[in-house]
């Protein structure tokens, strides 16, 4: 009687292991298999959340088969009380093993919302944006300009959330005294910034910071990146150029800058001013009369007048030899790049054509005719 007892529990203990051996591979299977999402979704941790509450969410949100066999696979690989609080995107696809790892392995949030300085040639304002998970795109939540002073509660609510992430983002062309306007009075940065930057020293590029960054540490990061980019372009420029110095390189850099926003053209642009100063002739640019005019607070807004064509200050190129004394924007790397490997052509002379781009002589009677034409687009346009 004893063994048949024994036996017959023996036999339902073997059934049982094979059983849960059957369970546990079907389950490891799971947890390493493709997911059911259909398309991205936007996984919010919140600081403080558990595994149960990520779980819930996840199942919630059809991207998890089973929210028991992803808390046991978190267990089982120890990552149960990893998790980093921010917003994940979660791809089509994504298995419960590679969730884990996304909300396990930190670093910056890859989906939420997102409130970015825009620092650009005519303003600075703030945009608030949300990433779209079904089609990896921003949208507009709200715009705000960077004088704002009563922030309204729908930006106040996005910019206080853990898991927003702040970005700066410096335009091509700008100037440092716009930047140093615009850092000081942002309202997620801290800290002092009570000298202007020098011109010029700034790297044009995209800053994601955390809020309460320091002002200074940023502005010593845009100043790394930007002697970055200039020693490397000035190792690997062009041989026999008229510029000595890596100063030098930059002023021309800043002035191809603002004579052109088409990317197509910088060095062709570039190759204008580097004959003239071989032949040697003045550039005679506009760009460098007016920064002599604003000192780059700010834009002109107005056609330059004859008297200030005609007057002799250190910046105005019809009047000069050589370049200004120092640059007059914060160039991008295109155009650092342009101004130490430009185009070898033979022209010296270039116009607007009507089409954003410039049309180029090589003569003064080829130019003339190239601005003829250029003033009839003109008249044409103002009707």
């Amino acid at each position: 009687m004893f063994r048949h007892v024994a036996a017959n529990a023996m036999t339902l203990l073997i059934v049982g292991l094979v059983v849960l051996a059957g369970v546990m591979a079907m389950g490891q299977r799971s947890f390493f298999a493709e997911g059911p999402l259909e398309q991205a979704i936007c996984l919010r941790v919140d600081p403080g959340s558990t595994l149960r509450v990520v779980t819930r969410s996840l199942e919630e949100q059809g991207a998890v088969t089973s929210g028991m066999v992803f808390r046991m696979g978190a267990q089982y690989t120890e990552r149960d009380g990893q998790l980093r609080f921010g917003s994940y995107l979660v791809g089509p696809g994504a298995s419960m093993d590679e969730i884990l790892d996304i909300v396990t392995r930190g670093g910056a949030s890859t989906c939420g919302t997102e409130v970015q300085l825009r620092i650009g040639v005519t303003r600075a304002d703030y945009l608030v944006r949300e990433l779209d998970p079904a089609t990896n795109r921003f949208t507009e939540v709200v715009s705000l300009p960077i004088d704002t002073e009563d922030f309204p509660e729908e930006y106040t609510r996005i910019a206080a959330e853990a898991d927003t992430r702040f970005r700066i983002t410096v335009a091509e062309g700008v100037t440092s005294w716009q930047v140093w306007n615009a850092l000081n009075r942002a309202e997620f940065l801290d800290g002092d910034l009570p000298d202007q930057p020098a011109e010029g020293a700034l790297a044009t590029e995209s800053y994601e910071v955390r809020r309460g960054a320091q002002r200074a540490g940023l502005v010593s990061e845009m100043e790394q990146r930007q002697a970055a980019i200039l020693a490397a372009a000035w190792d690997n420029r062009a041989e026999g150029l008229p510029i000595e110095t890596p100063e030098e390189a930059m002023i021309l850099a800043s002035i191809v800058e603002k004579e052109t926003g088409v990317a197509d053209e910088r060095r062709q642009v570039a190759s204008v001013f580097v004959n003239r100063l071989r032949v040697p002739m003045r550039l005679q640019t506009d760009p460098t009369v007016i920064y002599g005019i604003t000192m780059g607070q700010g834009t002109l807004g107005r056609g330059l007048r004859r008297s200030e064509l005609d007057a002799t200050t250190p910046y105005n190129t019809y009047r000069i030899d050589g370049l200004p004394p120092t640059p007059i924007a914060n160039p991008g790397r295109a155009s650092i790049e342009a101004a130490l490997n430009p185009d070898d052509t033979p022209y010296l002379y270039f116009v607007a054509d009507g089409t954003g781009g410039h049309a180029f002589a090589t003569n003064l009677a080829d130019h003339n005719r190239n601005v003829a034409r250029w003033r009839q687009i003109e008249a044409q346009q103002s009707q």
